[in-house]
């Protein structure tokens, strides 16, 4: 597998794309550096009379240092969800989260509507144990309201020491009360590739999140499934939930199934962060019939892998339309400890697709659901009737399934049921060909002879 590092000339050097596929960038003074815009000096003049107010007549006395800071926070939140302001805490706490483990409640949030919005919860962490689930919108952190509060705030009001606890007020589609959730801060250790089997044949290969091992994961866990099921009949990728990451984590786990093309590019409005990736000639998942799953909280680095895979043919995209986050950030230190994370390019799949605001709409659409099947329902056949007439293909004691109440019922993921089931019938269908293929050929050597 390739690196995919890409070295930028000049003033720039990308050390690394990080969450939601976010680029890491530092800058430094350069004699060809371009000749700075003119300052708009009307709007600086007001900038300036709005700050003298605010220090000579607020309520209370504010240093500049901080009035600043907020300054540079409003400017940024203005732009978008995903740019903003990185003091100290939060620039560490965001290199965390890319290794893997950090305290905190174990979700992944956006702003709408002045709100906190739930994007994903993470596997196995206080928020998913608890019920959180995508789309819900936080409405109150111990009971202070986060209408308009800036997201960075409000993760800073969610981290905590390990132990401790927090009240989390929660506004939910078709619930018409809000919901109170007391939530645990903990060590949130990412797991971010995990795999099972299903059944005989068939495989579960989950991403949690894209961090900075993923790809390398991604390839042991399939070196190990081909091991233990020589006969691999089909694997399902689940991305439900996932809410991106690590920008080259995800082009190596798109290569581990893909042996040529390209994977995925940006476009911004500065040449030194367009980037493209391509997929080398390996194929560690030795072409296996592949379903994708995918929801609405599978976000950025999740997307890029759902569309690149269902671009190039390569998986069947099953489940709900994707969140639609399509953008690139660069982390821009500006001062010690301190930086600005800035949208600075849209990333598009292989067919030139923009995921922003749109997300991946799935080739076969399945509602998230718990399916009930009862079970052990009695029922007659031919063979249960007193005389019947025998088949002569000595069949005739068919054991019968031992018979049980119709209370007893059997709760699955629906989602990933109909994901088997495709790889089933993908599987049945492969094998039909096959024995069509073979007897069309032997009649053919047949009638040579």
């Amino acid at each position: 597998m390739n690196m995919f590092l890409q070295k930028f000339p000049s003033k720039r050097f990308c050390a690394g794309l990080l969450c939601s596929a976010l680029a890491v960038t530092s800058y430094a003074q350069n004699p060809n550096q371009e000749e700075a815009l003119p300052l708009p000096f009307e709007e600086v003049r007001i900038f300036a009379e709005a700050l003298d107010n605010i220090r000579s007549s607020y309520v209370r006395e504010i240093d500049d240092k901080t009035l600043l800071e907020y300054a540079i926070k409003g400017m940024l939140s203005g732009l978008d969800p995903h740019s903003a302001y990185l003091a100290g805490e939060e620039y560490d706490s965001l290199q965390e989260n890319t290794q893997g483990q950090f305290g905190g409640l174990g979700i992944e949030i956006g702003e709408q509507d002045g709100y906190i919005k739930i994007i994903s919860p993470i596997d196995d962490s206080p928020a998913s144990r608890a019920g959180i689930l995508p789309g819900d919108l936080i409405i109150e952190l111990d009971g202070k309201p986060l209408r308009e509060m800036p997201i960075n705030d409000a993760i800073n009001m969610m981290r905590g020491e390990i132990g401790t606890t927090i009240d989390i007020g929660i506004m939910r589609e078709g619930v018409p009360e809000p919901l109170e959730f007391t939530l645990t801060r903990d060590v949130i250790a990412v797991a971010s590739v995990r795999h099972r089997e299903l059944e005989p044949g068939y495989e579960y290969l989950r991403i949690s999140q894209f961090k900075v091992n993923t790809g390398t994961e991604v390839d042991e866990a399939l070196a190990e499934i081909r091991e233990a099921t020589p006969d691999l009949k089909g694997l399902v990728l689940d991305l439900r939930n996932n809410p991106g990451g690590i920008l080259q984590a995800s082009v190596q786990v798109v290569d581990a199934f893909i042996t040529e093309g390209k994977i995925v590019y940006t476009q911004g409005r500065d040449n030194e962060v367009q980037m493209e990736f391509f997929a080398d000639a390996q194929d560690p998942s030795g072409g296996v019939p592949l379903v994708v799953l995918i929801n609405s909280g599978t976000a950025s680095a999740a997307e890029i892998v759902s569309g690149a895979l269902q671009d190039h043919g390569r998986a069947v995209i099953m489940g709900t339309r994707s969140f639609g986050k399509g953008s690139v950030q660069s982390v821009m230190p500006i001062a010690e400890n301190r930086a600005i994370k800035l949208t600075t390019s849209l990333y598009f799949t292989p067919d030139g697709r923009s995921i922003q605001a749109q997300g991946i709409k799935p080739d076969i659409e399945v509602e998230e659901a718990l399916v009930t099947r009862a079970t052990g329902r009695g029922g007659y056949t031919e063979a249960d009737l007193e005389g019947h007439l025998r088949n002569g293909n000595d069949l005739d004691d068919i054991v019968r399934e031992p018979t049980v109440t119709t209370e007893r019922v059997v709760l699955n993921d629906y989602q990933l049921q109909e994901a088997l089931t495709l790889l089933r019938g993908l599987n049945i269908l492969d094998s039909a060909r096959n024995r069509k293929s073979n007897l069309s050929t032997r009649i053919t050597d047949a009638r040579a002879q």
